[in-house]
């Protein structure tokens, strides 16, 4: 294992932060696996699930078992780590500039399409390689300012030539899901099931520029762009992993959780070993545009009625606002039906605010797809 350092750009004088990296396998004999943490850096899960991954990795490594380059960021954002607010710890915004750490990640792919039309043929393999250098070049060209920018150029820089990136994360109160996009359905879907998602929610670009898709989409982009003139393969499967709730931080589930990554790995073909029976689905994938997100009509305490990973139907009461001076309870019920997969860890809710998010099958929203 490699272990290495990346200094951040210092936002103040005598202040410096670093995003360390760890690289198990062999560059270049194989598949590159991206795996990184609590991006947004409140959502723990991901960081013990990566730490009890590294041990298996170790182990795997040792056996000269891993075919390839698996690299892994447990904690991908040190800044919003140390952002603590009267004993709250903030991790996803930025202080200085109130902007999400996952979001405005750079378009690789915008940045390359001129440069790269007279290098592309018929050889889909030499392709991905010149469009690959290509994304490099482009990258290195790129001068960040802030810390934040910073940041996110360390990040993508880690992970612009993954065969695949996942990014873990996790919502207030959640059963595990997992983003994608479906130009990747086919690579993501052995994933799914070894993580044993309870819902799949796939959109071809969600907006925002977020991590995984900032490098997953530049891909499919590339293809439509070209049309049929020259093969461009996808050749970086990126998916976000919501992993449960906020306070799922558990040993036993993040030690699972790590071996069930570890299975799909070595499913996959990148780490040495016979190959896991592919576990069954336990949910079909549903379109992003038809998330329903419930908002709370008024001010007051929220009584959910429903449970995360309930299947709700059309029409059903989700939760109650009770104001107590009024003594008024107003239901919020689904205009959608599907699985309850998110919902709030808050029990004060003002009006406005997000309540929870259903899984609907048909699409109905279009534009902008993702939370703030």
């Amino acid at each position: 294992m490699r272990k290495q350092s990346h200094m951040l750009l210092s936002p103040s004088i005598g202040t410096q932060r670093q995003v360390m990296s760890f690289h198990y396998g062999t560059p270049g004999a194989g598949e590159k696996i991206y795996l990184q943490g609590s991006l947004h850096a409140d959502e723990l899960p991901g960081m013990l699930v990566l730490h009890h991954l590294k041990k298996l990795l170790a182990a795997a490594e040792a056996r000269q078992a891993i075919h390839g380059e698996i690299v892994i960021v447990p904690v991908a954002n040190p800044i919003g780590l140390s952002q603590t607010l009267m004993h709250d710890q903030m991790g996803r915004f930025e202080f200085s500039s109130g902007e999400n750490f996952n979001r405005r990640y750079s378009d690789l792919g915008a940045l390359i399409v001129d440069r790269i039309e007279e290098l592309l043929g018929d050889d889909e393999e030499k392709n991905k390689r010149v469009i690959r250098q290509a994304m490099r070049e482009a990258h290195d060209a790129i001068t960040p300012y802030t810390e934040l920018e910073s940041l996110r150029h360390t990040l993508q820089g880690l992970a612009l030539d993954a065969d695949v990136v996942l990014d873990l994360h996790c919502d207030f109160e959640a059963v595990l899901h997992v983003y994608s996009e479906p130009p990747y359905w086919t690579q993501a879907e052995p994933l799914t099931r070894f993580l044993g998602a309870q819902t799949v929610l796939l959109a071809k670009g969600s907006g925002g520029a977020s991590f995984d898709e900032a490098l997953s989409g530049a891909w499919w982009r590339l293809d439509e762009h070209f049309g049929k003139r020259f093969p461009i393969p996808m050749a970086c499967m990126g998916a976000t992993v919501e992993l449960r709730g906020e306070a799922d931080v558990y040993s036993d589930s993040a030690a699972l959780d790590a071996m069930n990554l570890f299975d799909w790995l070595q499913y996959r073909g990148v780490i040495e070993g016979e190959r896991p029976k592919l576990p069954p689905m336990l949910c079909e994938p549903t379109p992003l545009a038809g998330s329903e997100t419930l908002r709370a009509p008024v001010a007051g305490v929220v009584a959910f009625l429903k449970r995360v990973g309930e299947h709700i139907e059309a029409g059903e009461v989700v939760a109650e606002i009770v104001d107590p001076l009024e003594d008024t309870a107003v239901q919020v019920r689904a205009s959608v039906s599907g699985t309850l997969y998110a919902r709030e860890n808050r029990r004060y809710a003002t009006r406005g605010m997000n309540l929870c998010k259903i899984a609907g099958i048909i699409a109905f929203r279009s534009g902008y797809l993702l939370s703030a």
